[in-house]
């Protein structure tokens, strides 16, 4: 039996959808008929990355792009020790870690120890991803009960909803009534992250991106201010907290300007975190930033953070703007994704 994938099968050319034989399940491992899956710019840096960084990296060939997924359990391997059944709905946890380290027994398998050195790798970015009609899931505690949610709706919020959760997460002790973040970058993590913002923290929200499109939809999902980024904003950033700057700033972007920004605008004892991959990096020194700021690169998010983001979808606090694709269109989805054009997120649907 045969299922269509949309798959990277040649450095530095476009996806491609080719037919494969659906998997099957092996012991401790679970078979998902995908419902949908998310596309990201993580994917898009993969298939950016020169031959000889490509394979240094890890990356085989071909790679079924994907590392947002939902499904439904369609078979269950030999010795699997779960609840799951066949026909549960259910979101996929991709950052898969070992199981055994420190950090994977709190769930936090986006830090495991021994990820790296056992070659356990995240579905799309390494292993066989979501952009499929079947997926193979490593393991069954890498499934969160997805319920009565839409899965083309929120998927991506296995991975724009759970990483700035995450960041946004460990600076709430920060964010009380009476303070600032700032939020750069209003694409798909950001427009979500702007939410999670009014949902679980006091904070004024500013929200800046280089066009008006992307800046109306920060409008539409809460942010209080929104600003275009450019050589003005952080002047208007100052203005607006009375000149004593924003105490989180979350940059979505991670390009050198990006950077640049938020160490201009982070407020005494604030902190700045750096979640886009845009190649950027920032410069420390004392005098370079504001006393006691604080600079955090963090990565994805624990087990238990994606169920409680899913908890926040589950209570209508924060809802994914999506642009659906067909698995045949996926190329095209790819397409606008590097072009800029997409509102929000887009998702493949088998």
């Amino acid at each position: 039996m045969l299922m269509k994938a949309l798959r990277y099968v040649e450095i530095g050319k476009p996806p491609v959808v080719v037919d494969i034989p659906i998997p099957k399940p092996g012991p401790g491992q679970v078979l998902l008929k995908i419902t949908a899956g998310g596309v990201c710019h993580s994917d898009d840096y993969v298939m950016g990355l020169p031959e000889k960084e490509y394979h240094e990296q890890g990356y085989p060939l071909p790679l079924t792009l994907g590392h947002e997924g939902a499904g439904i359990v369609h078979e269950i391997g030999e010795g699997v020790d779960s609840t799951l059944k066949v026909g549960d709905a259910v979101a996929v946890y991709g950052p898969w870690g070992c199981g055994r380290c420190h950090n994977c027994s709190m769930g936090k398998e986006n830090y495991c120890t021994n990820a790296a050195a056992e070659g356990i790798r995240p579905p799309g970015l390494g292993s066989q991803g979501s952009m499929a009609e079947y997926m193979i899931v490593d393991d069954a505690r890498h499934l969160v009960p997805l319920g009565d949610l839409d899965p083309v709706q929120n998927v991506s919020l296995t991975d724009a909803g759970l990483t700035p959760y995450h960041a946004i997460k460990n600076s709430l002790p920060k964010l009380g009534a009476g303070t600032v973040a700032v939020v750069i970058g209003t694409g798909g993590l950001g427009h979500v992250g702007i939410q999670i913002l009014k949902a679980i923290s006091g904070a004024t929200v500013i929200a800046l991106d280089v066009n008006d499109e992307k800046l109306k939809l920060a409008t539409e999902v809460g942010a209080d201010h929104v600003l275009i980024s450019d050589a003005s904003a952080a002047e208007k950033i100052r203005e607006l907290t009375g000149g004593l700057g924003a105490n989180a700033v979350f940059d979505f972007v991670g390009a050198n300007p990006t950077i640049a920004l938020a160490q201009s605008v982070a407020a005494l004892e604030a902190d700045i975190t750096i979640v886009g991959i845009g190649g950027g990096s920032m410069t420390l020194g004392f005098g370079s930033i504001a006393y006691d700021a604080a600079v955090r690169i963090p990565y994805w998010g624990s087990r238990a953070e994606l169920i409680e983001v899913l908890d926040l979808a589950r209570a209508g606090k924060i809802h994914v703007q999506t642009e659906s694709y067909t698995l045949d269109d996926g190329p095209k989805a790819y397409e606008d994704l590097a072009s800029n054009s997409i509102r929000g997120r887009a998702v493949i649907v088998p």
